[in-house]
Protein backbone atom coordinates (compact mmCIF):
# COMPACT_ATOMS: atom_id res chain seq x y z
CA UNK A 1 0.00 0.00 0.00
CA UNK A 2 1.62 3.36 -0.97
CA UNK A 3 2.08 5.69 1.84
CA UNK A 4 1.39 9.33 1.95
CA UNK A 5 3.68 11.39 4.04
CA UNK A 6 3.01 15.54 4.51
CA UNK A 7 5.76 17.37 2.75
CA UNK A 8 6.74 20.47 2.82
CA UNK A 9 9.99 22.66 0.49
CA UNK A 10 10.91 25.77 3.05
CA UNK A 11 13.23 28.13 1.91
CA UNK A 12 14.86 29.12 5.57
CA UNK A 13 16.50 31.99 6.78
CA UNK A 14 14.84 34.13 3.62
CA UNK A 15 11.64 36.49 3.18
CA UNK A 16 10.87 35.59 -0.27
CA UNK A 17 11.32 32.55 -2.61
CA UNK A 18 14.96 31.77 -4.27
CA UNK A 19 16.52 32.83 -1.17
CA UNK A 20 18.33 31.18 1.84
CA UNK A 21 18.53 27.81 1.87
CA UNK A 22 15.97 24.75 0.90
CA UNK A 23 15.37 22.12 2.81
CA UNK A 24 12.44 19.36 2.80
CA UNK A 25 10.11 18.88 5.76
CA UNK A 26 8.50 15.45 6.73
CA UNK A 27 5.87 14.38 9.60
CA UNK A 28 5.95 10.77 10.26
CA UNK A 29 3.37 8.85 12.11
CA UNK A 30 6.89 6.92 12.96
CA UNK A 31 10.03 5.97 11.97
CA UNK A 32 11.26 4.82 8.97
CA UNK A 33 13.91 2.15 8.78
CA UNK A 34 17.03 4.30 8.17
CA UNK A 35 18.58 3.65 5.05
CA UNK A 36 14.53 4.85 3.84
CA UNK A 37 15.33 8.10 5.42
CA UNK A 38 18.44 8.48 3.83
CA UNK A 39 16.97 7.57 0.20
CA UNK A 40 14.60 10.32 1.18
CA UNK A 41 16.70 12.77 1.21
CA UNK A 42 18.58 11.58 -1.84
CA UNK A 43 15.07 11.94 -3.74
CA UNK A 44 14.49 15.43 -2.47
CA UNK A 45 18.58 16.09 -3.27
CA UNK A 46 18.39 19.11 -1.00
CA UNK A 47 21.02 19.85 1.43
CA UNK A 48 18.80 18.29 3.88
CA UNK A 49 15.23 16.59 4.47
CA UNK A 50 14.77 17.04 8.14
CA UNK A 51 12.10 14.21 9.70
CA UNK A 52 9.74 15.07 12.76
CA UNK A 53 7.69 12.29 14.85
CA UNK A 54 5.89 13.67 17.78
CA UNK A 55 7.96 12.61 21.10
CA UNK A 56 6.51 10.23 23.19
CA UNK A 57 9.55 10.59 26.22
CA UNK A 58 7.82 14.05 27.02
CA UNK A 59 11.34 16.06 26.60
CA UNK A 60 10.23 17.93 23.37
CA UNK A 61 7.35 18.09 21.43
CA UNK A 62 8.87 16.74 18.63
CA UNK A 63 11.71 14.29 17.72
CA UNK A 64 13.87 15.41 14.77
CA UNK A 65 16.85 14.07 12.36
CA UNK A 66 18.17 15.26 9.54
CA UNK A 67 19.15 13.26 6.58
CA UNK A 68 22.19 14.62 3.59
CA UNK A 69 21.07 13.18 -0.10
CA UNK A 70 23.96 10.44 1.22
CA UNK A 71 23.82 10.01 4.89
CA UNK A 72 22.08 11.11 8.04
CA UNK A 73 23.78 14.30 10.32
CA UNK A 74 24.27 15.47 13.68
CA UNK A 75 23.04 18.97 13.34
CA UNK A 76 21.11 21.10 10.60
CA UNK A 77 20.33 24.68 11.44
CA UNK A 78 18.34 25.49 8.68
CA UNK A 79 16.31 22.50 8.75
CA UNK A 80 15.72 22.61 12.04
CA UNK A 81 14.13 26.44 11.55
CA UNK A 82 12.21 25.45 8.67
CA UNK A 83 10.94 22.29 10.84
CA UNK A 84 9.80 24.79 13.34
CA UNK A 85 7.83 27.27 10.55
CA UNK A 86 6.20 24.23 9.03
CA UNK A 87 5.18 23.19 12.52
CA UNK A 88 4.22 26.50 14.58
CA UNK A 89 2.25 27.86 10.87
CA UNK A 90 0.10 24.62 10.08
CA UNK A 91 -1.87 24.92 13.38
CA UNK A 92 -3.01 21.27 12.80
CA UNK A 93 -4.85 20.40 16.04
CA UNK A 94 -6.33 24.42 16.09
CA UNK A 95 -3.85 25.31 18.80
CA UNK A 96 -1.14 28.69 17.71
CA UNK A 97 1.98 27.78 19.51
CA UNK A 98 4.27 30.17 20.44
CA UNK A 99 7.31 27.92 20.42
CA UNK A 100 8.22 24.27 19.26
CA UNK A 101 11.10 21.78 20.82
CA UNK A 102 12.64 19.23 19.16
CA UNK A 103 14.57 16.51 20.73
CA UNK A 104 17.22 15.53 18.83
CA UNK A 105 19.89 12.25 18.98
CA UNK A 106 23.35 14.06 18.94
CA UNK A 107 22.65 17.63 19.65
CA UNK A 108 19.88 17.43 22.47
CA UNK A 109 16.91 19.79 22.52
CA UNK A 110 16.47 22.59 20.55
CA UNK A 111 14.10 25.17 20.36
CA UNK A 112 12.31 27.02 17.49
CA UNK A 113 9.98 30.28 18.64
CA UNK A 114 8.20 33.17 16.92
CA UNK A 115 10.41 36.47 16.69
CA UNK A 116 8.39 39.68 15.41
CA UNK A 117 8.04 38.31 11.62
CA UNK A 118 10.68 35.56 11.55
CA UNK A 119 11.39 32.50 14.21
CA UNK A 120 15.09 32.15 16.51
CA UNK A 121 16.47 28.88 16.52
CA UNK A 122 18.49 27.84 19.34
CA UNK A 123 21.31 25.86 18.89
CA UNK A 124 24.26 24.69 20.88
CA UNK A 125 26.94 27.32 20.74
CA UNK A 126 30.22 25.28 19.64
CA UNK A 127 33.47 26.68 20.95
CA UNK A 128 36.86 26.52 18.79
CA UNK A 129 40.05 27.34 19.56
CA UNK A 130 43.46 28.48 17.64
CA UNK A 131 44.86 25.50 15.68
CA UNK A 132 47.01 25.60 12.49
CA UNK A 133 45.31 23.58 9.59
CA UNK A 134 47.67 24.11 6.56
CA UNK A 135 46.12 21.21 4.59
CA UNK A 136 42.98 23.00 4.45
CA UNK A 137 44.63 26.33 4.04
CA UNK A 138 46.51 26.07 1.11
CA UNK A 139 43.73 25.08 -0.86
CA UNK A 140 41.20 27.80 -0.23
CA UNK A 141 42.77 30.48 -2.79
CA UNK A 142 43.80 32.82 -0.38
CA UNK A 143 45.60 33.01 2.96
CA UNK A 144 44.11 33.58 6.28
CA UNK A 145 44.66 35.87 9.01
CA UNK A 146 43.88 32.89 11.63
CA UNK A 147 42.78 29.20 12.07
CA UNK A 148 39.90 28.51 14.44
CA UNK A 149 39.31 24.58 14.99
CA UNK A 150 37.69 22.49 17.27
CA UNK A 151 37.55 18.71 17.84
CA UNK A 152 34.49 17.80 15.44
CA UNK A 153 34.52 19.01 12.01
CA UNK A 154 34.11 22.87 12.23
CA UNK A 155 36.72 25.04 11.07
CA UNK A 156 36.78 29.02 11.18
CA UNK A 157 39.23 30.88 8.58
CA UNK A 158 39.36 34.57 9.38
CA UNK A 159 39.95 36.74 6.62
CA UNK A 160 40.68 41.03 6.35
CA UNK A 161 37.23 41.73 4.65
CA UNK A 162 34.21 41.14 3.08
CA UNK A 163 35.72 41.47 -0.24
CA UNK A 164 38.48 38.94 0.64
CA UNK A 165 35.26 36.73 1.41
CA UNK A 166 33.49 36.98 -1.65
CA UNK A 167 36.69 36.23 -3.96
CA UNK A 168 37.83 33.24 -2.53
CA UNK A 169 38.29 30.28 -5.09
CA UNK A 170 39.23 27.25 -2.71
CA UNK A 171 39.99 24.35 -4.50
CA UNK A 172 36.48 21.90 -3.79
CA UNK A 173 37.91 18.76 -4.69
CA UNK A 174 41.00 19.03 -2.23
CA UNK A 175 38.72 20.55 0.17
CA UNK A 176 36.15 17.55 -0.17
CA UNK A 177 39.35 14.74 -0.08
CA UNK A 178 40.04 16.36 3.63
CA UNK A 179 36.95 15.13 5.02
CA UNK A 180 33.41 15.85 5.77
CA UNK A 181 34.52 18.88 7.62
CA UNK A 182 32.69 22.62 7.46
CA UNK A 183 35.49 24.79 5.84
CA UNK A 184 34.01 28.06 7.44
CA UNK A 185 35.12 31.47 5.80
CA UNK A 186 34.52 34.61 7.63
CA UNK A 187 35.57 38.45 8.14
CA UNK A 188 34.18 41.66 9.09
CA UNK A 189 31.44 42.91 6.98
CA UNK A 190 30.11 45.78 5.07
CA UNK A 191 26.28 45.95 5.58
CA UNK A 192 26.21 43.76 8.65
CA UNK A 193 28.43 43.15 11.21
CA UNK A 194 30.21 40.12 9.94
CA UNK A 195 30.19 37.72 6.51
CA UNK A 196 30.78 34.51 5.64
CA UNK A 197 30.55 31.67 3.06
CA UNK A 198 30.59 27.62 4.06
CA UNK A 199 32.17 25.09 2.06
CA UNK A 200 31.36 20.93 2.77
CA UNK A 201 32.70 19.32 -0.31
CA UNK A 202 33.15 16.44 1.51
CA UNK A 203 29.40 16.26 2.65
CA UNK A 204 28.15 16.38 -0.88
CA UNK A 205 27.51 20.18 -0.51
CA UNK A 206 30.63 22.39 -2.38
CA UNK A 207 28.99 25.74 -0.76
CA UNK A 208 26.06 26.01 1.06
CA UNK A 209 23.63 28.48 1.16
CA UNK A 210 23.28 29.31 4.45
CA UNK A 211 24.47 27.39 7.13
CA UNK A 212 22.84 27.05 10.43
CA UNK A 213 25.10 24.97 12.59
CA UNK A 214 28.05 27.25 10.94
CA UNK A 215 26.43 29.78 12.61
CA UNK A 216 26.59 28.32 15.93
CA UNK A 217 30.32 28.14 15.51
CA UNK A 218 30.83 31.83 14.59
CA UNK A 219 28.44 32.93 17.47
CA UNK A 220 30.86 32.52 20.50
CA UNK A 221 33.76 33.36 18.10
CA UNK A 222 32.33 36.88 17.16
CA UNK A 223 30.45 37.41 20.31
CA UNK A 224 34.33 37.59 21.82
CA UNK A 225 35.90 39.58 19.07
CA UNK A 226 33.57 41.68 18.50
CA UNK A 227 32.76 42.36 22.49
CA UNK A 228 29.37 42.22 22.40
CA UNK A 229 26.95 39.19 22.66
CA UNK A 230 24.30 39.97 19.65
CA UNK A 231 24.96 41.04 15.84
CA UNK A 232 24.14 40.74 12.54
CA UNK A 233 25.42 38.14 9.84
CA UNK A 234 25.12 37.57 5.89
CA UNK A 235 26.19 34.22 4.12
CA UNK A 236 27.49 35.49 0.61
CA UNK A 237 26.48 32.60 -1.10
CA UNK A 238 24.52 32.75 -4.43
CA UNK A 239 21.40 32.68 -3.07
CA UNK A 240 22.34 34.51 0.40
CA UNK A 241 20.66 34.95 3.36
CA UNK A 242 20.81 37.06 6.55
CA UNK A 243 20.65 36.27 10.22
CA UNK A 244 20.75 37.58 13.40
CA UNK A 245 22.87 36.21 15.90
CA UNK A 246 22.68 35.98 20.07
CA UNK A 247 25.04 34.16 22.50
CA UNK A 248 23.03 33.29 25.94
CA UNK A 249 25.19 31.02 27.87
CA UNK A 250 25.35 27.56 25.86
CA UNK A 251 23.55 28.23 23.76
CA UNK A 252 23.26 30.38 20.12
CA UNK A 253 20.07 31.95 18.76
CA UNK A 254 19.96 32.51 14.96
CA UNK A 255 17.04 34.69 13.48
CA UNK A 256 15.27 34.95 10.73
CA UNK A 257 11.89 34.24 8.17
CA UNK A 258 11.00 31.29 6.46
CA UNK A 259 8.92 30.90 3.44
CA UNK A 260 6.50 27.92 2.20
CA UNK A 261 7.65 27.15 -1.40
CA UNK A 262 5.72 23.67 -2.29
CA UNK A 263 3.66 22.02 0.40
CA UNK A 264 2.25 18.61 -1.09
CA UNK A 265 2.54 14.65 -0.30
CA UNK A 266 5.18 12.45 -0.83
CA UNK A 267 4.21 8.98 -2.11
CA UNK A 268 6.63 6.37 -0.81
Amino acid sequence: MTQKIPYWHVDAFAARPFGGNQAAVMVLDEWLPDDVLVKIGGENLFAETAFVVRDATGEADWELRWCTPTYEIALCGHATLASGHVLLTRDAEGQALDRVTFRTRKSGILEVRHDGAGYELALPAIPTAPRAYPEAMALLGAEPIEVWRNDTRYNIFLFEDEAAIRALDPDIRGLGALGIDQFICTAPGERTDIVSRVFVPGGGVDEDSVTGSAHAVLTPYWAKRLGRDSFTAHQASTRGGDLTLRLDGDKAWLGGPCVTVVEGSFYL
